[in-house]
């Protein structure tokens, strides 16, 4: 399997634990709310579906808890239910995911264990630890602090302007041979795409404080009859976790408050809200084949599309720390304008890292899908999410790659997502 698959394995494992040790007994289950879950029992369904994929599906093995089943299934546990489940204690739960995280490493270091499986648990780790990570910012945790994190580029600025993109056909998607991928990039198909315009950065905090001051949440004529009703409801007016206070606006980060940072993605918004902004400003989201154009796509000699696609928006090498700003959420977002090493051919800067963004696009499957063994990660939210594109500052750099497809409902905000735009 490799030292680097075993090594990713217990990289995931230790900054679990490391977020598990900074939860205070009160925070271990926090309120009851429909968009986290309790951190005691996400920590457990961590380890929990790593055994049920590698340990007993992979290799056969009996369970290490009788009642692992019936506590960490998610699609067998209600949401609402896991408050009041009879969970074992933060000590029996970190023992339960190091019996697990030995039991991998045991079968990997006898090349007994699937890599596949091995990689699509360490994956589901790594977006349980965003998850998690978010949930802190939502209920006004203290940051999460990961040792051994890239310090990041200062400063950067705005960058506005936006870049061209020729039109021509695009292989949307994962190409077989590619490695690992997850069954909602399978497989690439041709789409044309005519030749369109595309921010070369995310909107920042300034100018979408421009669109809040204009009163933008309380005209009608910006929203989708959805996203109006959706606004209606919550009483929306600003993003997540900004608030007026004399004459200025802030923006809780975790457990403080800061002035808004003027050049950095505004964060914290829904699909409904970028849709808003977009109509307001004149411009609109991008599709996600656009946005996978402008990410992985190459100029053709012959003023169109090239045939290849490029694995990340620099090339081919994996993402580091002056590419991409991942896998560091205590550090926060940067400027929209830094990182130049990471653009895309095109010249867009930060398509991978720093925030999600939505895109115009249905969470749909590809032609001629077909789930994977973890039948549960795509195809149940298929028609009702939209897609979201890149990564934020709290994604794994592992798990960062142009074809990969996030997906939430229109109405989330709680996620690390922004968006760029494209000319009408």
């Amino acid at each position: 399997m490799g030292e680097t698959l075993t090594g990713w394995v217990a990289d995931a494992r230790r900054r679990t634990l490391e977020l598990a040790s900074a939860l205070t007994e009160e925070q271990l289950l926090g309120p009851r709310l429909a968009i986290v879950n309790p951190p005691l029992w996400e920590l457990g369904h961590v380890a929990w579906f790593q055994e049920r994929w590698v340990l007993r599906h992979g290799a056969g093995r009996p369970p290490l808890r009788a009642d692992g089943d019936a506590l960490y299934d998610s699609f067998a546990v209600a949401h609402d239910t896991r408050w009041s489940l009879p969970l074992p204690g933060l000590a029996e739960t970190i023992d339960y995911l190091r019996g697990v995280e030995a039991g991998v490493l045991s079968l990997a270091g006898r090349g007994e264990a699937d890599p596949y499986l091995v990689r699509l648990t360490v994956f589901h780790e790594d977006m349980h630890f965003e998850a998690m990570a978010f949930t802190h910012q939502t209920l006004g945790y203290a940051a999460p602090v990961v040792s051994g994190a890239a310090p990041a580029e200062a400063g950067g600025g705005d960058l506005p302007g936006d870049v061209e993109v020729p039109g021509g056909t695009l292989r949307l998607g994962a190409e077989r041979g590619e490695g690992f991928v997850f069954d909602n990039e399978k497989w690439a198909h041709a789409v044309e795409l005519a030749p369109f315009r595309i921010s070369r950065a995310p909107v920042t905090q300034a100018r979408f404080a421009e669109f809040v001051e204009d009163g933008g949440y309380r005209r009608r004529e910006w929203w989708t009859e959805e996203g109006w009703r959706w606004r209606e409801a919550t009483g929306a007016g600003a993003p997540a976790y900004w608030e007026r206070r004399g004459g200025s606006w802030f923006r809780r980060d975790f457990d403080r408050w800061v002035p808004l940072e003027p050049h950095r993605p505004v964060v914290n918004v829904s699909w409904f809200e970028a849709q808003a902004f977009c109509r307001w400003a004149g411009r609109r989201l991008p599709t996600e084949a656009e946005w996978e154009a402008a990410a992985a796509g190459e100029p053709g000699a012959d003023g169109r599309l090239a045939p290849r696609k490029r694995r990340f928006p620099w090339g081919d090498a994996p993402p580091e720390p002056s590419r991409a700003h991942l896998g560091v959420p205590a550090l926060g977002a940067l400027d929209v304008g830094a990182l130049s090493a990471g653009d895309s051919a095109f010249g867009c800067r930060q398509l991978l890292g720093n925030v999600w963004e939505w895109t115009a696009s249905d969470f749909l499957p590809y032609p001629g899908f077909s789930p994977d063994a973890y039948r549960e990660y795509s195809e149940p939210w298929f028609g009702t999410h939209k897609v979201l594109r890149g990564g934020s500052f709290a994604t794994q750099p592992r798990l960062a790659w142009n074809t990969f497809r996030n997906f939430y409902t229109p109405d989330r905000r709680d996620q690390w997502a922004g968006f760029r735009t494209c000319a009408v």
